[in-house]
């Protein structure tokens, strides 16, 4: 159930959320993740894994594997999309929180929530363009992503990552895995990362923490 806040709890949050919404958290290191949708295999061991970890009802996911298909015969074509919340650089989430439960972390720039302070008015979910923040109908509150900071914390990866049979899924510091810098087997030796694909919202709404090596039809552009 959503729960209730007293003003101790409220004040803190909300000053941190104003700080954050007018002046930017500016990370140390800006963690992303990438994803190769040419090699995906579509199995969902990585939504459950991450439904496992976060003990999740039906219902929510925090990861989601979207099956892309598309062409007629004999050009046909079909390949997945793998997101979650992007831990964006300017989350459109955090300054729509009223009780100030959305925060960046300076550390490593992963957008958390603390569920302790959500007060269940969805607004964040309204606000995010990829579908991160998810409505909890148990807890009648909204959970996300946090990059399993705890995971993070003992020095181990995120629970989808690690559940990746094919190891197309990864984390990294987003500017090398953008430039193609930092060594991860869900990138080949000959693949190129872009920041978009297909049918995912403009990038520069919030600036999400992403990288894809995309399908070849799903560039955007040339």
């Amino acid at each position: 159930m959503a729960n209730k806040i007293s003003k101790e709890q409220l004040e803190p949050a909300v000053r941190r959320k104003v700080a954050q919404t007018y002046h930017p958290v500016q990370p140390k290191i800006q963690l992303g993740f990438v994803h190769n949708n040419v090699d995906c295999i579509g199995c969902r061991a990585c939504e459950i894994a991450c439904k496992d970890k976060n003990g999740l009802p039906p219902g929510p996911r925090f990861r989601r594997v979207m099956y892309i298909e598309g062409g007629t015969y004999p050009n046909v074509y079909a390949y997945k999309v793998n997101m979650s919340c992007n831990h964006c650089a300017e989350p459109a989430c955090l300054p729509t929180c009223p009780t100030g439960a959305i925060w960046k972390r300076e550390e490593n720039g992963v957008v958390d929530i603390d569920s302790t302070l959500c007060i269940g008015c969805r607004k964040c979910e309204a606000a995010c363009p990829f579908g991160a923040p998810q409505w909890d109908p148990r807890e009648r509150i909204v959970k996300k992503c946090n990059l399993c900071i705890d995971e993070l914390q003992a020095g181990r990866k995120p629970y989808c990552v690690m559940a990746c049979m094919m190891r197309v899924l990864d984390i990294g510091p987003i500017e090398k895995l953008w430039d193609g810098t930092y060594q991860t087997k869900a990138v080949g030796p000959n693949d190129k990362t872009v920041r978009r694909v297909k049918n995912l919202a403009n990038v520069e709404l919030t600036k999400p923490s992403i990288a894809f090596v995309p399908h070849e039809k799903g560039k955007v552009g040339d």
